[in-house]
């Protein structure tokens, strides 16, 4: 496991004696970045937009953090990473850019274990969007087995077909936990044999890493992905910044989600015509997030530390290259201590029987939360009491809204835990056990 002694010093919250069991919404900002914050603040320029020392300092700073972030995940480089405000805004920026390629009879296939954020979007592309211009698309759903949490792959292949010019999955589930199999979802999408603008055969695939990328190594070369989206403010960094990674010859081909701005070629607009910027500025209209990207670029090094050798700093606030077999060694890690302590929780709460759990019984095909349910009680009851004592849980939908009505559960929500490398077995022992109180006190 991670020497967690040695980086929840870091953390003002644990410091603070808090139980963070609520980390698949938002993890914790620990004092490197809060300290970075104070001191960009006094160089601090806009970027693309001045002359001046601090500007093209802030600029350089600005534009190496896209480099971090598309060495992290495997990207050819630069070009193929676009930041938004989340990985919401990221996934109907695809929407938006593919919205006129779509054609009459078209699909897409999407599945019942999305969070909103992956459905509703395509959901009012086709009832709401689409219609109005006379183009019928229809939006599918993939079934899950509601014993294992694993995705149904023969319904998978059987809903796509010609017609299927995008296949939307998560990459891993925040209600149930559930890692989906990408290959093999991607060897179904490419088996469409849908005749893509570019000439290629085979459905896009987009995928929602927001529970995936944070926790498990992601080469997307090798995962052979279209689109990739996740949250900064899952690893660490403050809110305000999502990341779209994208081919980069789709990314050459598409419309821009959002026009004006640092999006257009310089000096480049008459009445006549406007030309776009180079990617990825071409889908950066406006001032950006200029301090939250340099920080979630700089929470991957961070990341990296920590997972690596806590408590020194080899990548934090240097311009070394994150290396592939560094950055899989790294993720390993935390995946192996994200295991360790889901194990622990999934045996504790599986000895109280009164609870329903959801997702795979194996450990290590879920990343590390649970959601789980009293079989006559109130999930949000459950929380409340477990916020009395300290541990801060959650409960709802998690977003995760189509899931929980596939279990047809009234009201359609969950207790969940869930945890993160700062998280040590005490913790997990300390939810769990208040869980069981609460219970008994039933």
């Amino acid at each position: 496991m991670i020497k967690t002694r040695k980086i929840r010093k870091f953390f003002p919250a644990i410091k603070a004696g808090r139980i963070i069991s609520n980390n698949a919404a938002s993890t914790q900002i620990p004092i490197q970045l809060l300290d970075l914050l104070k001191k960009l603040a006094v160089q601090y320029d806009n970027v693309h937009r001045g002359q001046s020392k601090s500007s093209i300092i802030t600029t350089e700073e600005f534009e190496a953090s896209y480099d971090t972030i598309a060495q992290f995940i495997g990207a050819p480089s630069r070009r193929n990473i676009i930041l938004y405000r989340n990985a919401t805004e990221a996934i109907n920026s695809v929407m938006y850019s593919l919205m006129t390629e779509f054609k009459d009879g078209d699909n897409i296939v999407t599945t019942f274990m999305e969070h909103n954020s992956n459905y509703v979007p395509w959901y009012g592309l086709c009832k709401e969007i689409l219609p109005k211009f006379g183009i019928n698309v229809e939006c599918r759903i993939v079934k899950f087995d509601k014993d294992t949490g694993e995705l149904d792959l023969k319904h998978l292949k059987s809903l796509v077909d010609k017609k299927t010019k995008l296949v939307c999955c998560v990459g891993a589930s925040n209600f149930l936990g559930t890692k989906n199999p990408i290959k093999k979802i991607r060897e179904i999408a490419n088996s469409s044999g849908y005749i893509q603008p570019g000439g290629e055969k085979r459905s896009y695939l987009l995928v929602d890493g927001a529970q995936l990328v944070p926790n498990v190594f992601i080469d997307v070369k090798e995962l052979d992905v279209d689109f990739l989206v996740w949250s900064f403010h899952k690893m660490m960094a403050p809110f305000g910044v999502g990341a779209l990674y994208a081919r980069e010859e789709l990314l050459q081909r598409m419309k821009p989600f959002l026009y004006g701005g640092d999006m257009i070629a310089e000096g480049q607009v008459s009445p006549e015509k406007v030309d776009w910027n180079v990617l990825p500025w071409k889908f950066t209209a406006g001032t950006p997030n200029i301090l939250g990207t340099i920080l979630s670029a700089q929470a991957i090094r961070l990341m990296m530390d920590f997972a690596l050798n806590p408590g020194k700093h080899k990548y934090f606030m240097t311009d070394k290259k994150l290396e592939p077999e560094e950055i899989k060694k790294a993720m390993d890690n935390i995946e192996d201590h994200e295991r360790v302590l889901v194990e622990e929780a999934m045996k504790m709460l599986s000895q109280i029987p009164e609870l329903d759990i959801y997702g795979p019984k194996d450990p290590s095909s879920r990343t590390s939360l649970v959601a789980f349910n009293l079989k006559t009680g109130n999930p949000f009851e459950i929380s409340e009491k477990l916020s009395k004592v300290g541990i801060e849980s959650r409960a709802g939908c998690h977003c995760a809204t189509l899931a929980h009505h596939y279990y047809k559960l009234n009201p359609p929500a969950s207790c969940r835990l869930s945890f993160y490398i700062y998280n040590d077995l005490g913790d997990v022992k300390k939810s769990c056990l208040a869980v069981k109180k609460y219970v008994q006190s039933k």
